[in-house]
């Protein structure tokens, strides 16, 4: 059966933060130069290490995880000395910046296009209670017709217990959907526990997620479109 309904999650699917900028600043002012690309890398690695690993870790406050993640990500760059202290100062950094989380540049014209296609939107997101203020201040918060967040809802990913409550929202079938995310160990695994099929985004081809069935992964959400025009066929 074609896919009708296209479930979303959030941070790093439709959503970014310049976190590599601010890592960058904070690194140059020690003495460190690397370019933006390998941070970039350096960051996917450990959240892939993380999501693969610690399960449900990178949903908790950062300071309960990024002592061991920020160790990660500065043995991955090669950058030592007393990284104590320049935890504590990240940390700060972390805090005192805010930073916001943005739309990637293309998701606003893609959700357009597929309710143009008479698809039916909805997110299924881990997130804090300001995940709705976030969506209204990108403007992307009206193309969903169902928005379950995990805070609001007490369940989360990938408990099978928030898809169900988003099915049951949506009075949608889970052999209808697709659900889209960045993290397979939440993402696959919970959409599967109810039966919806699925795609995870991973920016960098199959690297970091070498375990996983190159099949079921696209760059981004763009190359959604040639895979649900294949299935309506």
């Amino acid at each position: 059966m074609a896919v009708g309904f296209i479930w979303f999650d959030l941070g790093y699917t439709l959503l970014y933060n310049e976190r590599e900028k601010l890592f960058n600043q904070l690194i140059t002012d020690r003495g460190y130069r690397r370019s933006e690309g390998q941070i970039e890398l350096a960051f996917h690695v450990v959240d892939k290490r993380f999501m693969r690993e610690y399960p449900g870790l990178l949903g908790t406050p950062a300071k309960k995880f990024m002592p061991r993640y920020f160790a990660q990500l500065c043995e991955y760059l090669e950058i030592d000395g007393d990284l104590t202290s320049f935890l504590n100062q990240w940390l700060k950094a972390w805090e005192e910046n805010r930073l916001e989380w943005l739309a990637y540049p293309f998701v606003p014209g893609l959700l357009k296009e597929l309710r143009s296609r008479d698809f039916r939107l909805g997110v299924i997101s881990n997130w804090d209670p300001g995940a709705r203020d976030i969506l209204v201040r990108r403007g992307i918060l009206e193309f969903f017709e169902t928005t379950i967040i995990s805070s609001e809802v007490g369940a989360v990913k990938p408990n099978r217990e928030i898809f169900e409550i988003a099915l049951e929202k949506a009075s949608v079938k889970a052999e209808d959907c697709l659900y889209v995310g960045d993290n397979y160990y939440d993402d696959a695994v919970g959409a599967s526990s109810v039966g919806m099929g699925y795609r995870i985004i991973n920016r960098f081809g199959t690297f970091g997620v070498e375990e996983l069935d190159s099949s079921i992964l696209i760059r981004d959400v763009t190359e959604l479109l040639p895979y649900l025009e294949k299935e309506r066929r």
